[in-house]
């Protein structure tokens, strides 16, 4: 799977701007990383699946970006980051009626190396558009710094994620995404509001890999599920880089902490299981 390394080197680019002249590679206020995780993620679910990109090239199925989704019972409202669905039936809109797998790669700038460059002009130029009935959904989530005060806030919002995502349809297959940072050193931005040209920032530093590890392990507990009649997610990555936040390379981290490849919670064990759901549940739209 290519996801893990586009998404370390795609964000190791510096480009969100902030009030003082600084750019950073990560900033807890934009979806820059989810986008980028969301996409990445979107690819390789596009190689593992031949019925997806099936449908994909039949017109069958779109996806959203940011995709609000109402649970049915509770009226409960949550924007998804990205969702693959049947197409509905309203007119596009100007805003996504031009986005496609393809257009997004340069609009987020994804870097890709020749051979995943070569893959991508090789699949069907997924579309986005208005969204009928979801068929699979995902969250995207990053826990950068602050582990231990993370992790209840992580832990609620992907559980009302998966919540939400059945509450409007049982049988959408609803996935989650944690990218986890395991540097002992961090810029924020929040710790750094003046412009850093010339300055030394003020560096936040952490416990590792304690605080990776605990980050995991309150992934461990949310709901997970089986079939379409039980709660939970039906598929969880976790993917730890190392990011000092300070322009210098991120990369992706593949020792423990992080889930080895047999692990349920393993980047390429999320996409193989949303990719034979997918094949299982959706073979006859």
């Amino acid at each position: 799977m290519d996801g893990p390394e586009i998404l370390a080197r795609s964000m190791t680019a510096t480009r969100i701007p902030d009030q003082f002249g600084n750019l950073w590679q990560y900033h807890s206020r934009s979806d820059r990383h989810s986008k980028i995780a969301c996409w990445a993620a979107f690819f390789d679910l596009m190689n593992t699946s031949r019925l997806l990109r099936t449908h994909v090239a039949d017109g069958k199925v779109i996806f959203g970006v940011n995709h609000t989704m109402q649970d049915f019972k509770t009226r409960r409202k949550k924007d998804l980051d990205l969702v693959i669905a049947r197409p509905g039936t309203e007119a596009p809109s100007p805003i996504t009626r031009d986005k496609t797998l393809k257009s997004l790669a340069f609009h987020y700038g994804i870097v890709l190396t020749d051979a995943q460059a070569d893959r991508l002009d090789g699949l069907p130029n997924a579309r986005s558009g208005p969204v009928g009935s979801v068929l699979v959904a995902l969250e995207a989530k990053a826990c950068m710094t602050k582990f231990a005060s993370s992790r209840p806030r992580l832990y609620d919002e992907l559980n009302s994620s998966h919540l939400t995502i059945h509450g409007a349809s049982a049988q959408a297959a609803a996935a989650a995404l944690v990218m986890v940072n395991t540097s002992p050193e961090f810029v924020s931005p929040d710790r750094n509001k003046v412009n850093l040209r010339g300055r030394e920032p003020d560096i936040m530093p952490f416990k590792q890999p304690e605080g990776a590890a605990s980050i995991l392990e309150k992934v461990a507990e949310i709901p997970r599920r089986s079939g379409p009649r039980e709660e939970g997610f039906d598929s969880i990555g976790v993917v730890m880089v190392y990011c000092r936040n300070d322009g210098s390379e991120i990369a992706v981290v593949r020792d423990a902490p992080a889930p080895a490849p047999s692990d349920d919670f393993h980047y390429d064990q999320m996409i193989r299981r949303l990719g034979h759901t997918y094949d299982s549940w959706f073979q006859h739209i």
